[in-house]
C-alpha cells in the first residue's frame, strides 16, 4: 500500500513539474506583429517637353598655334645677348633669339665680297672705251658697293653683248657666291619671328652649337588650339566657324573658342574626326586641360534626365494614381550623365530621383515641398498629408 501511494505522488510531482514547464515555455512566447504596408516617397517632374539643344563634350590639352622649333643650321660657339637665353624669357618681334659666333665666317664672307668688287672694277676700263653706254650705271654700282652691307644687286643688262661680256669675266658666278654666302652667314643669328616666350632651352652661354642641333622651343603665348576627337556620326553636323564653349576640370572659368580646321578623313581605328578648336585669353597657358561642349543640333519635343533614369535602355518609370507604371520611350543622344528622349507625353509626372527596388505597380507617395520651407509628405491615394 506504502509503495503504491509513492509511485502516485511521484508521478503527480512529474506531471506538476512539466505542467510548470509548459507554462514557463508559453510565458516567454511573443506574437508576431503583422507586417505594415510600406509605401516609398518619390521625387518626381512634371514633363514639359521642349527643343533641347544637342551638346557633344570632348577634351583635350592646349597647343600653341604658333609653335617655333630652334634648330642650328650652323656651327659655332654660342653668344649670350641682352637676354638671357632661359626658359620663361619673352621676346618681341625681330629681337634675337640665338646668336652665334661668326667672326670666322665673316671673314670669309668679306674675302668673297672684295673678289667680287675688284672684277668689277677691272672691267671699269674696257667698259669706257668699248661701251660707253653702260660706264655710267656699272660706276654707280661700284659707287653704292658697300663692304660692310649686303652686296647690291648687279645692273640688269640691256643688250646681248652687254650680257656676254660682263658672264665672261665671270662676274655673275662670283656674285651668287657671294650672295650664297651671305645667306649663310645671317644664319649664325636668329630672331623671333613673333611676340612669344620660350619655352625650352636647351643651351647656354658658351655653348658649342653642331649644325643640326636642337636649341629650344619658342612660341606665341596669345592664341591656343586644342585638338579633340569627335565621333563620326557628327560630322556632318560640325562646322567650321562655329563657337565653342570651354571649362577647365574645376569649371571655375568659361572660356569661348571657334572651331578653326575639321580633318577630312576618320581615323580608323577609333572612328572618330579630329576638330581643332582656338581659344583666346592671357589666363590660359600650353599644357592645359580643358573640357569642350559644342552644340551640334537641336532636338524638338524631347526631355533630358538622368542616365540612372533610364530603365533597360529604353524605358522610364512615371507615377499614375500614387502608383509606378513604366513607359517606352525613344532615347536620342546619350552623354556621360544626361540622356535625351523623346515621347514621354506632357504634364506626364517622371520620377526625377531613382528609387531602389522599383517596380511597375509599387504604391509611393510623392514628396512636395511646401511654402515656409515646411516639407510634407502627400498621399494622392488619400488625399491625405503628414508634416515632417
Amino acid at each position: 500500500m506504502r509503495k503504491i501511494i509513492l509511485s502516485i505522488l511521484g508521478l503527480a510531482l512529474i506531471a506538476g513539474a512539466l505542467f510548470g514547464a509548459q507554462l514557463l515555455i508559453d510565458s516567454k512566447r511573443k506574437s508576431k506583429p503583422k507586417p505594415s504596408r510600406v509605401i516609398k516617397t518619390v521625387f518626381v517632374d512634371t514633363v514639359k517637353n521642349k527643343t533641347i539643344p544637342i551638346q557633344i563634350t570632348a577634351n583635350g590639352n592646349l597647343t600653341a598655334k604658333r609653335r617655333l622649333e630652334l634648330f642650328s643650321e650652323v656651327q659655332g660657339v654660342f653668344k649670350g645677348g641682352s637676354k638671357l637665353f632661359k626658359t620663361g624669357q619673352k621676346y618681341k618681334k625681330g629681337q634675337t633669339l640665338i646668336r652665334i659666333d661668326a667672326s670666322e665666317y665673316y671673314a670669309t664672307v668679306q674675302s668673297a665680297k672684295s673678289n667680287l668688287y675688284n672684277l668689277v672694277t677691272s672691267i671699269m676700263p674696257d667698259l669706257r672705251l668699248d661701251y660707253p653706254e653702260i660706264y655710267d650705271k656699272w660706276q654707280q654700282y661700284l659707287t653704292n658697293f658697300d663692304m660692310n652691307k649686303a652686296t647690291p644687286v648687279l645692273p640688269e643688262s640691256t643688250s646681248e653683248k652687254e650680257k656676254y661680256f660682263i658672264t665672261g669675266r665671270n662676274i655673275h658666278s662670283t656674285y651668287y657666291n657671294v650672295k650664297n654666302l651671305e645667306q649663310r652667314l645671317a644664319k649664325y643669328r636668329i630672331s623671333a619671328p613673333f611676340d612669344g616666350v620660350l619655352t625650352e632651352a636647351l643651351i647656354t652661354e658658351g655653348t658649342l652649337i653642331r649644325q643640326g642641333q636642337k636649341l629650344g622651343e619658342y612660341i606665341d603665348e596669345g592664341i591656343y588650339e586644342m585638338e579633340v576627337a569627335i565621333g563620326r556620326e557628327y560630322s556632318n553636323l560640325l562646322k567650321e566657324g562655329a563657337s565653342v564653349e570651354l571649362s577647365d576640370l574645376n569649371k571655375s572659368k568659361i572660356y569661348t573658342g571657334i572651331v578653326t580646321r575639321i580633318n577630312g578623313s576618320i581615323d580608323q581605328a577609333s572612328q572618330t574626326i579630329t576638330t581643332f578648336i582656338e581659344v583666346k585669353d592671357e589666363s590660359l597657358k600650353e599644357g592645359m586641360y580643358l573640357e569642350a561642349y559644342l552644340n551640334t543640333r537641336n532636338e524638338d519635343n524631347a526631355i533630358e534626365i538622368d542616365r540612372s533614369l533610364l530603365q533597360e535602355e529604353d524605358k522610364v518609370f512615371v507615377v499614375r494614381d500614387s502608383i509606378l507604371d513604366i513607359i517606352t520611350v525613344k532615347p536620342v543622344f546619350f552623354s556621360d550623365k544626361k540622356v535625351v528622349i523623346k515621347g514621354v507625353p506632357d504634364k506626364t509626372m517622371i520620377l526625377s530621383k531613382s528609387v531602389p527596388g522599383a517596380y511597375a505597380g509599387m504604391l509611393v507617395k510623392i514628396y512636395k515641398e511646401k511654402k515656409g520651407n515646411s516639407n510634407v509628405l502627400s498621399d494622392t491615394s488619400t488625399g491625405t498629408t503628414k508634416k515632417q
